[in-house]
């Protein structure tokens, strides 16, 4: 899209990099706490687990918080779904529908995370929620990697 737009701005001129670089950080650092909560449940720590589970939860909150007042940032100075003051509109579409579905995504994440923090303190044998600890952990690893691609293609390219 951005090879056929003449008017097409330069993301790094538009969007707030330094905040969203934080935001990428962030999100990195809530894949490391959730293998610290594999881990532990599987050196049988449901507690420790527990706490890494919520630390990736509330990574992923903040996140979702930060992307919230970018938005706001953003359309404030302009920018909407169906304009832009930099050049063409469909920049503004592109970046809200790939940064919101993200964004969606890992909503899921975090409120799935929370209901999985509840299912290993209900599990009497860590062993007993190892894989389901697992299977989230592949699905937010799975997002964070998405968003450094998001990340990259949109804001720094």
């Amino acid at each position: 899209m951005r090879a056929t737009s003449l008017d097409w701005p330069i993301p790094f001129n538009v969007l707030g990099i330094n905040l969203t670089a934080f935001m990428t950080f962030l999100l990195i650092c809530s894949s490391v706490t959730m293998v610290k909560a594999l881990e532990w449940l599987g050196k049988g720590d449901r507690i420790r687990c527990r706490w890494f589970l919520f630390f990736t939860a509330l990574g992923g909150a903040i996140f979702v918080s930060l992307q919230a007042y970018e938005w706001s940032k953003l359309i404030r100075e302009g920018l909407h779904i169906n304009g832009n003051p930099w050049g063409a509109s469909l920049f503004g579409t592109s970046f809200f529908i790939v940064t919101g579905f993200h964004g969606l995504h890992v909503t899921g994440g975090v409120i799935y995370l929370l209901s999985i923090i509840r299912y290993v303190t209900n599990r009497l044998d860590p062993a007993a929620s190892y894989n389901a600890v697992e299977i989230t952990g592949l699905y937010w690893h799975f997002v964070d990697l998405v968003w450094i691609m998001v990340f990259t293609f949109m804001y720094l390219l």
